[in-house]
């Protein structure tokens, strides 16, 4: 880059960083009031501890070595001053330290719901396109860096007007020696410019490194027992180890950078008070000036470094802050909403109508997996999908739950457009079983619910239809039992029973199984199933299945080929007018059975 496109670059961000902060203090006005308030009574007393010091040294140090005695009651008298003040200036760094704290915790929680609620509105899609880690690194280590400024503004803030007053009185009390000490400032300026160019670029890997970092970690701990059982340890920990040393090399080159940048700050205003020292006795000796004002402005000097390193500390946490609230507004930015309208559909007991036409999707562009699909389901009744490998049913599910929109035509459940409904209506009506059960590190009634206002008798009458109520009444503290993040404590036919157990309780109109008992052993999914059709006979069902039991318990059968439904009807019919169809359920029981 040259050196005009890295000027206007630091330019760019240090209007983008006043920006984030402006934003900061918009949101969090009076808790940025009280720390500002905290701040500037610290740096008032701060600077009437200079005149403090040069009345104690003109009345009672110079005349103490002068007149070799002193008034005791001076004495007292100026300790006195900088104790009260120095208890003052404690409730100055209270306010400006809880005011600061509590303002950017308040950030930081706001900017993580934001981005959690936008998580929860983007589609599936979306999120099949972005690594877990690095949606880990943007709601938690981006949204630090975001609000990084905040806990030195108001020091920064508060010290500023004690600048402007320090400034004031060091003209007053002699131009010449205030001149020369402020003299040395603008290389502080130039200090902080050229930082901001060469950190800037720096801090952005540093935060794309810890989201795939995080993505690293993230996989390792879900795929903990495919690396257990191929003996991948030891190459995973490299992996994970390579990652981590790009970011440990590059959080080094920061930290030099940062370790260059902050003495050369802390420095600069020592510097000027060695400048004012030198012609402040120049010009006592001349009699132009006497040792209090030398000792005021000195003291005044170090005072305005106060401001200058604080101001360093927010300038110096920009770059970071941008770089963070770049990668949390790509977030919060996405458009990639799936749109709603107003409709509800009937509150009935009675199964869902469901029809599907001109069904077209792909997951890639000329990669067809549903293409021209139609299919209507009455209510009430068991449809049992049936299809080879990539044939399109799993897709054909999420659509019919609308977690995709297709390309093309158009789903209607009781004749209404699943586009049409209003935001959480479908999942009033419909619930999804998918193959992979998800349980969360709760009870087995927080399982079931999920929340939900359902009683006990509700639950343990899903547990039942479900197969699941013996193994639960097993459990120590039965429906109040933990089983463990991700149902660990809980076989995989166990956690599959549970999941559909979660479906059931909320009485669907339409339930999809996709695959939803496939660690069951044949035997108690015919149980299900039987109990399924038994409780449920209102409710219209889609099962994605390959076992013969399920599928003769189907009062249909739809078989899928290429993302098309080329064959229908009762599952014996298909076995004898339809050889590719026999010869699929059929190898697929050979397998079971083997």
């Amino acid at each position: 880059m040259t050196t005009d496109s890295l000027h206007r670059a630091s330019e760019a961000t240090l209007r983008q960083g006043l920006r984030i902060i402006g934003q900061g203090i918009r949101r969090e006005p009076w808790m940025f009031t009280i720390a500002v308030a905290g701040g500037t009574l610290f740096g008032a007393l701060t600077v009437v501890d200079a005149q403090v010091l040069g009345w104690a040294t003109r009345h009672v140090v110079l005349p103490a070595f002068r007149d070799g005695s002193v008034d005791a009651s001076l004495i007292w008298a100026v300790v006195g001053l900088f104790v009260g003040l120095a208890l003052l200036r404690a409730v100055g760094i209270v306010g400006r330290r809880l005011g600061g704290g509590i303002m950017a915790f308040r950030l930081q929680s706001a900017y993580r719901r934001e981005v959690t609620r936008q998580y929860l509105r983007l589609p599936m899609a979306w999120h099949q396109r972005h690594p877990t880690g690095q949606l880990l690194s943007n709601a938690n280590s981006d949204v630090e860096a975001v609000w990084a400024p905040i806990m030195p503004l108001p020091m920064a803030v508060g010290t500023l007007a004690m600048m402007a007053v320090a400034v004031v009185q060091m003209l007053a009390t002699d131009v010449v020696m205030a001149l020369a000490g402020m003299a040395v400032f603008p290389l502080v300026v130039l200090a902080n410019v050229i930082y901001q160019r060469v950190s800037s670029p720096v801090f952005t890997r540093i935060q794309a490194l810890r989201a795939e970092l995080s993505e690293i970690a993230h996989e390792s701990f879900d795929g903990a027992m495919v690396i257990k059982t191929l003996g991948r340890e030891s190459e995973e920990t490299e992996r994970f180890a390579a990652k981590a040393r790009q970011v440990r090399d590059l959080g080094i080159r920061a930290g030099r950078m940062r370790a260059l940048f902050d003495p050369i700050v802390e420095a600069l205003p020592n510097l000027a008070v060695l400048v004012v020292v030198g012609v402040g006795v120049w010009r006592i000796r001349h009699g132009l000036a006497d040792a209090g004002q030398l000792v005021t402005i000195a003291y005044l000097l170090t005072i305005i470094g106060f401001p200058i390193r604080s101001i360093g500390w927010v300038v110096g946490e920009i770059p970071r802050s941008v770089v963070g609230e770049s990668r949390v507004r790509g977030v919060l930015e996405e458009q990639q909403t799936m749109p709603t309208g107003t409709a509800v559909l009937p509150c009935t007991t009675r199964g869902a109508h469901l029809q599907v036409e001109d069904l077209h999707y792909a997951y890639e562009p000329g990669n067809q997996v549903l293409d021209d699909l139609d299919l209507e389901i009455v209510p009430g009744r068991t449809v049992a999908v049936v299809g080879s490998t990539a044939s399109g049913k799993s897709t054909l599910t999420a659509l019919l739950m609308r977690l995709v929109d297709p390309l093309k035509g158009r789903i209607r459940i009781d004749g209404v457009d699943l586009r049409e409904l209003k935001r959480g209506e479908l999942a009033h009506h419909a619930a999804l079983v998918p193959q992979t059960a998800f349980l969360f590190d709760d009870t087995v009634r927080g399982n079931v619910t999920l929340g939900e206002n359902v009683s006990d008798d509700q639950v343990w009458a899903a547990l039942r239809i479900a197969q699941a109520d013996r193994f639960v009444r097993r459990l120590p503290g039965q429906l109040d039992a933990q089983i463990g993040e991700r149902g660990t404590t809980l076989s995989g036919g166990q956690r599959q029973r549970l999941a559909l157990a979660r479906a059931l309780v909320r009485q669907p109109r339409l339930l999809i199984l996709d695959d939803a008992t496939s660690a069951v052993d044949p035997e108690v999914e015919a149980k299900i199933l039987a109990e399924m059709k038994a409780a449920a006979s209102s409710a219209t069902v889609v099962v994605i299945a390959y076992r013969k039991a399920t599928i003769g318990l189907a009062d249909e059968v739809l078989y899928l080929d290429r993302g098309r439904v080329v064959d229908r009807g009762p599952h014996h019919d298909l076995l004898a007018r339809n050889l590719d169809y026999a010869r699929l359920v059929n190898a697929y029981e050979q397998e079971v059975t083997s």
